[in-house]
């Protein structure tokens, strides 16, 4: 496993280099002006939000196969930090909204269906944090991590079904985005990447060691 270390110094590096991109080089959008740079943010919390529930999703279906604890850790930790970056997006795009839509929140299928999916990954999280048997727990927690992937795909391409006017699908479209936006949103897409693979990375680590833990304590109590 890379070093948790020396991937939080790189990721604090590459925020710092987004940070920069994002104030100091992109320019300013001419219809929402400085508050349209949330976009760079916005984006790739979003993004890799998605990219979490998907290992969510990968995790579980490992799991049901194998009953491999490993799996099932990392299920939990894509999906903690999923949750976070999702919760992040839902509020960044809030704060955006208000400045393009004069509302903090409309019923719009994107924000919709995104609210929808942190309530589903959310649960699963409180599903995880119960009381139920270890195997039982992990058995159950699979079968919701594949189940609630159902509704990631309908996040994605919901614009495209109901047609949204969520101001990060027309930018998407090329509604403006000069080719420095664009340059300013992969290195912060990199950055929060790297951001991504430090926090499940970590919270993986963690969740192992919590693991033999309970199996040392488990040992110890039979031994007595």
């Amino acid at each position: 496993m890379p070093n948790i270390k020396i991937l939080s110094i790189l990721s604090l590096a590459a925020l710092a280099v987004g940070q920069w991109f994002i104030w100091s080089y992109a320019p300013l959008e001419e219809t929402m002006g400085v508050v349209q740079k949330i976009f760079y943010i916005h984006m790739p919390l979003a993004w890799w939000a998605l990219v979490s529930f998907f290992v969510v999703f990968v995790a579980s279906i490992r799991h049901l196969m194998k009953r491999d604890a490993g799996s099932d850790i990392l299920a939990g930790a894509a999906a903690e930090v999923g949750v976070l970056m999702s919760g992040l997006a839902l509020v960044s795009g809030s704060i955006w909204g208000r400045a393009a839509w004069n509302v903090w929140w409309t019923w719009d299928p994107r924000l919709t269906t995104t609210l929808i999916m942190w309530f589903v990954y959310a649960g699963y999280l409180v599903l995880r944090g119960s009381g139920m048997g270890g195997e039982r727990r992990a058995l159950v927690c699979a079968v919701l991590g594949v189940v609630a992937f159902l509704d990631v795909p309908l996040v994605f391409y919901s614009a495209r079904i109901w047609r949204s006017v969520h101001p990060a699908v027309l930018a998407s479209q090329g509604g403006g985005l000069e080719p420095e936006m664009w340059r300013t949103v992969l290195v912060n897409l990199g950055a929060f990447g790297v951001l991504w693979l430090t926090l499940v990375l970590g919270r993986f680590g963690l969740g192992r060691a919590e693991e033999r833990a309970r199996a040392l304590l488990l040992g110890g109590r039979e031994g007595a």
